[in-house]
């Protein structure tokens, strides 16, 4: 029997009707988002030790209402928010 990977996290639960859900903008972006299998569904699934990410609407670290790009701020509420649902 072989050891299962710990790194290796299974697929988000689909909310009802079979959407994926996060709590991020769909324009979040980082490094680590690129190897992401699924939706991020906490702040670690998006950051990397740089910390550093950023908006793929603007394709910078500041988003199109004019405020910094990070998961603290990129959620439902914000005035370019935009679901992943």
């Amino acid at each position: 029997m072989t050891e299962r990977d710990p790194t290796i996290r299974p697929p988000p639960t689909p909310a009802p009707g079979g959407f994926r859900t996060s709590p991020f903008c769909l324009h979040l972006q980082s490094k680590k988002r690129f190897s992401l299998r699924g939706e991020p569904e906490r702040e670690s699934d998006l950051l990397d030790a740089s910390q550093h990410c950023w908006c793929r609407r603007t394709m910078q670290a500041v988003g199109p209402d004019g405020e910094r790009v990070d998961p603290q701020d990129c959620r439902t509420g914000r005035t370019c928010f935009a679901s992943l649902a």
